[in-house]
């Protein structure tokens, strides 16, 4: 595959990330990502590969000695890694549009010209695979939300959100896993649980997996 390099730096001592070339919300990068944190996890220096957005985290059981080895074997294993398509769940997620936990559809309305029926309808239309889970325990990052409903996140973050906010930020939708702030617009609410500590598999989610929003109600 031909495209621009990857760009690599450490993290600390015992850790890397490698950041993967190419348009932000494209769903086949980021299956050549999964595939590399897949490859990479079976190297014995690695003690963890953890595939984020757009990117790899690499954590060493040891300081790596040859930092420009490390960083060829990652670019050669990137070029001829091969889209990894998971077969994953399909979660649907029942949504109250609007109201009180749905406080900035009015600046969503705003900002896109569109009604709420219509911002609704198109947020809910997409089934929407998970690229990868971060920011805190159990968050999701979604792709495949229509560009006709993208929303610039807020000048001034909200000090805290409820746990199950459903919100846009830029091209991209997620619902927060628990509260805290947020500098997203908060369109509705979800009560799903997303993470639980006391399960073997605390997240809810997983790389591959999807979800789908169901419209339980709106509140104008």
């Amino acid at each position: 595959m031909t495209d621009a390099k990857p760009i690599f730096s450490l993290l600390g001592t015992t850790a890397a990330l490698f950041e993967a070339p190419g348009p932000a919300m494209d769903l086949t990068r980021q299956q050549r990502i999964w595939a590399l944190a897949k490859e990479t996890q079976t190297w014995p220096e690695v003690r963890e590969a953890v595939p984020g957005m757009n990117n790899l985290m690499l954590a060493f059981s040891t300081p790596p000695r040859d930092i420009a080895a490390l960083r060829e074997r990652l670019a050669s294993a990137w070029a001829t890694a091969s889209p990894m398509v998971l077969d994953g769940r399909v979660i649907e997620l029942p949504v109250v549009y609007g109201g009180e936990g749905g406080p900035h559809m009015s600046d969503v309305v705003a900002h896109t010209g569109l009604s709420v029926d219509d911002i609704v309808a198109l947020h809910s239309a997409p089934v929407y695979p998970v690229y990868a889970l971060g920011s805190h325990p159990g968050y999701c990052y979604l792709g495949g939300m229509d560009e006709r409903i993208a929303t610039p996140r807020r000048q001034v973050p909200v000090l805290r959100i409820p746990g199950g906010s459903v919100s846009i930020g830029g091209f991209q939708t997620g619902v927060s896993a628990s509260a805290g702030p947020s500098g997203w617009n908060t369109i509705g609410s979800t009560s799903m649980s997303f993470f639980d500590p006391e399960l073997a598999m605390p997240a809810l989610l997983q790389p591959g997996d999807s979800i789908r929003f169901r419209v339980e109600k709106v509140i104008r």
